[in-house]
């Protein structure tokens, strides 16, 4: 019977695909997966040697070429899913910005970037 990590507390950890572990420029069809943005793919593998629970958190359906770009670049396949849950501890993002917990401030050089189309 294996425990699950959720309920003691240790979470998962989501992470995007398109802008964030892979690059992204335009559309290109639902196969095209872009190159691995390297300094994530690294965070992720160690995250999985660490044997932390993380999970591709995408708007993308679930296709084979996500699969084969993950065994590829990660060394594995992850759990894919477009739904955040309360055992979500972190969220890893290109279009995020993050809301301080209860008091619905942000940084405001995140939301310039935005609202701004300013590329960093």
């Amino acid at each position: 019977m294996s425990v699950d990590k959720r309920a003691q507390g240790e979470g998962w950890i989501g992470v995007d695909l398109d802008g964030t572990l892979a690059h992204w420029d335009h559309f290109r069809g639902e196969e095209h997966i872009g190159k691995p943005v390297d300094a994530m793919v690294k965070r992720v593998r160690q995250w999985l040697r660490e044997g932390r629970d993380v999970r591709l958190l995408t708007a993308r359906k679930a296709n084979p070429s996500i699969r084969r770009w993950m065994v590829e670049h990660l060394g594995q396949q992850l759990p894919i899913t477009n739904v955040k849950d309360r055992y979500m501890i972190a969220l890893y993002d290109d279009r995020a910005i993050q809301v301080k917990r209860n008091l619905g401030t942000t940084r405001d050089q995140d939301e310039d970037q935005v609202w701004n189309k300013k590329e960093t």
